[in-house]
């Protein structure tokens, strides 16, 4: 796996060569303008040569505005070849129009030149269509934000917010920077970054004055991207990044480099034309000398050798690749799914395996109240009121979890007594004084360590709750045993339908890696459908199961977090990070960034790879084809320069508007 980086991107760069200034005297379209000209010249003078009596000088002069119009792209774009030593496809089609010109034939040398001229205009004008969908994503961010300062709101420029800025953002308006929200609720649409169809809820955050940067663990429901759009409330955000680093900024530059990665098809085909283009010239040279082997004069040869040189020249096979890589990219991150370049692209739609981080990737990634079972006369009401009192003291996480669903599930009216003296036992629980109490809550090794230890049957509950993969803490007031509190990281909600659909698309196996003690991870197995779970791994076994699993399956994915699972992401075909929007190094690390933090749109990216994959072949068959269909039919002399043109041409242009498909994409 190869991180992307702007000096790599450049190292791949062609826009030199394939995305020119096509602008001149008539605007960005001039070259399309120049090719109609160059039609209607040729049309013009080929009419009056065959139906007027005007002098023949006069079609001869419309041929040659015809070549002017038409060549003059063309002549350019060769000559930026020649200087840097490449002689390609504007190169042979110049040759071949001056070859058709030095034998009188100027009416084919002008339609050649007609006909390559406007399929270039054409497919610069539907290749900008898939470029747009990508720079679309520039004009997201609006250009101004309204800053809080000194008690008043005024308006400035993006660039000019610093960390720490408050801004108002007004009701349906787009937010101007990643930040977390200090005033206001609103139902926020992330679509243009994350994919999501469905606007998210938004609320403040509980200490607006604390410090937030981009590496703050902040919660989804208090965070906001540059780019997306607020709902019908106004809302108060503190910017936690610069315009500069704003995800919808970095997922730009991605995708635009993204867009430079060659994939291992284009790769292939840049390799074969690297051998392609010397056999053609040596065949059209060859095929000069034809008249000293068969009954026909050297202009005869000339014409068939030209003939030859239109017909082979690949230029639906190279653009055949770009053109479908550069669609798939842009409908992906139109989707939420950052595919960064050509390999990752093919290489997703080929996999036949998935490994899977446990923690945040197939389940939520923070403890979840699942059990709550009371012993002897005490009610699940007053085991939770008591629960909830004493952890509100302690900050470890699992007591945060405890308090956040205890509370929920008693209710917003219930007024619970607080606790105080709590005194934590580390690793094992904690003790506190409620209501005139002594209230112990923990494992089963902190009451091993007091008074009479636990009875067996108290223990066997635990063990039960364990082997299910719960956390347990048991609850004990004074001497007496009052009930127990089961936990667990839960799975996501759509994990079990999502790896049934990759089931159902073809994904042979799929395996789950978490540095969780095994029971857990069988039982999440067992919860969501995943067929082989590997539990107590640290991160160097994850890439050893990594590497084990690569010689069984041809092409395996790694999914995770980008952070801890990075080794074993670079040990995979394809790395794909969850909930890259919310993470620096996810989008750093990983081949394909999921922006939402949803593994459901894991089959949506996986199909439009293998619906890319099937536009590439099917590109290359139709470009190969005509080439292997014209160069025996011209050598035969079956097919004239003009019919050769206009075959060719239209080859280019049908691989274009079937690579445009992938922009449609949906998933089924």
């Amino acid at each position: 796996m190869k991180k992307i980086t702007t000096e790599t991107a450049k190292e791949h760069n062609h826009d030199d060569d394939d995305n020119h200034n096509h602008d001149g005297i008539l605007g960005k379209n001039t070259e399309l303008y120049f090719a109609i000209l160059s039609g209607v010249t040729l049309i013009t003078g080929f009419l009056i040569q065959k139906f007027s009596e005007l002098s023949e000088s006069v079609p001869f002069v419309l041929y040659i505005l015809s070549y002017i119009f038409g060549g003059y792209f063309t002549l350019k774009e060769a000559i930026t070849k020649i200087t840097k030593g490449e002689f390609e496809i504007d190169f042979l089609m110049l040759v071949a129009a001056a070859g058709a010109a030095y034998l009188g034939e100027w009416a084919e040398g002008a339609l050649l030149l007609f006909l390559f001229s406007l399929g270039h205009a054409l497919e610069n004008y539907a290749m900008g269509k898939a470029k747009k969908s990508i720079a679309a994503l520039t004009d997201l961010a609006p250009k101004t934000a309204l800053l809080k300062k000194d008690g008043d709101t005024v308006e400035v420029g993006i660039e000019e917010l610093k960390v720490g800025d408050i801004i108002v953002v007004r009701p349906n308006s787009k937010i101007s920077a990643d930040g977390v929200i200090v005033k206001g609720n609103s139902s926020v649409d992330q679509s243009p970054i994350t994919g999501e169809s469905v606007p998210v809820d938004k609320l403040p955050i509980e200490y607006p004055e604390k410090e937030y940067t981009s590496k703050s663990d902040i919660p989804d429901e208090n965070r906001v991207f540059s780019g997306t759009i607020n709902g019908n409330n106004t809302l108060e955000l503190k910017v936690i990044k610069e315009a500069k680093d704003s995800t919808l900024n970095r997922l730009v530059t991605m995708v635009q480099e993204a867009q430079d990665q060659k994939s291992p098809t284009q790769l292939l085909t840049d390799k074969f034309e690297r051998y392609y283009v010397p056999a053609v010239i040596i065949l059209v040279i060859a095929l000069n000398f034809a008249f000293l082997l068969i009954d026909e004069t050297w202009s005869e040869s000339l014409y068939r050798s030209l003939a030859v040189l239109v017909a082979a020249s690949p230029c639906a096979l190279a653009i055949s690749t770009p053109s479908a890589v550069l669609s798939g990219v842009a409908r992906a991150a139109r989707g939420g799914v950052l595919i960064k370049g050509g390999r990752p692209l093919e290489d997703l739609g080929e996999l036949t395996a998935l490994a899977f981080d446990k923690t945040g990737t197939l389940t939520e990634g923070k403890p979840k109240l699942t059990d709550i079972e009371s012993f002897g006369n005490i009610g699940h009401k007053e085991l939770l009121e008591i629960a909830v009192a004493v952890e509100e003291l302690s900050d470890h996480p699992l007591a945060k979890a405890v308090v956040r669903d205890g509370s929920k599930k008693l209710g917003k009216d219930i007024k619970i007594p607080d606790a105080d003296d709590l005194e934590a036992v580390q690793g094992k629980g904690i003790k506190a004084n409620y209501q005139g109490n002594t209230i112990y809550i923990g494992n089963l090794e902190l009451f091993e360590d007091i008074h009479n230890g636990v009875p067996s049957e108290v223990s066997e509950k635990v063990r039960r709750l364990e082997g299910e993969g719960k956390t347990t803490m048991l609850i004990k007031r004074d001497d007496e045993f009052i009930g127990m509190l089961g936990l667990m990281d839960t799975p996501r909600e759509k994990a079990k339908e999502t790896l049934a659909q990759l089931k159902e698309i073809g994904i042979k196996k799929m395996i789950m890696l978490t540095g969780d003690n095994q029971k857990v991870a069988d039982a999440v197995a067992r919860e969501i459908g995943i067929t082989e779970a590997l539990g107590s791994l640290l991160p160097e076994e994850k890439v050893e199961a990594i590497k084990k699993l690569a010689q069984q399956e041809n092409k395996l994915a790694m999914i995770g977090d980008g952070v801890n699972d990075a080794p074993a992401m670079a040990n995979s075909t394809v790395g794909i990070a969850m909930g890259a929007a919310g993470s620096d190094v996810a989008l750093e690390t990983a081949d394909i960034a999921l922006m939402a933090d949803k593994l459901e749109t894991l089959p949506f990216a996986i199909g439009l790879s293998r619906k890319s994959k099937s536009v590439i072949k099917q590109n290359l068959w139709v470009s190969l084809g005509v080439v292997a269909l014209l160069i025996p039919a011209t050598i035969m002399s079956w097919a004239s320069i003009g019919i050769a043109v206009a075959i060719h041409e239209g080859s280019t242009l049908i691989v274009v508007i079937n690579a445009l498909r992938l922009l449609g994409y949906k998933n089924r």
